[in-house]
């Protein structure tokens, strides 16, 4: 069973950057689909972005697509979110996930591991 932590989650201004990590151990990471998703204060949980096995297709949200990109290093079992251009809006915990499941994977129904999230802050 595979474990993940977060890290990398701060108070940025609005246009800012931020890079969070999620490592995972445990289990076997390459052949693990992650994802990132994100929760606001009294909304729900929602998707941010997903990158898939043995391809390492990714996907997004369209609210952050060709802001934010996910990547994956295998030899370091780590998984990666770029944010750019940051919005007030983008402020959430921010969540890893993780599945042995390939394909497109969106939904939190999908992932059956789960990080304690990081709490990211997009404020002037």
């Amino acid at each position: 069973q595979v474990q993940l932590a977060e890290s990398g989650g701060g108070l940025v201004q609005p246009g800012d950057s931020l890079r969070l990590s999620c490592r995972a151990s445990g289990g076997s990471f390459s052949r693990y689909t992650m994802g990132w998703f994100r929760q606001a204060p009294g909304k729900e949980r929602e998707f941010v972005a997903s990158i898939n096995w043995p391809v390492e297709r990714t996907y997004y949200a369209d609210s952050v697509k060709g802001r934010f990109t996910i990547s994956r290093d295998n030899a370091k079992d780590t998984v990666y979110l770029q944010m750019t251009i940051l919005k007030p809006e983008d402020g959430a915990i921010y969540y890893c996930a993780a599945d042995l499941k390939g394909g497109r994977l969106e939904d939190v129904s999908h992932f059956a591991f789960w990080g304690q999230g990081t709490q990211v802050t997009v404020s002037s």
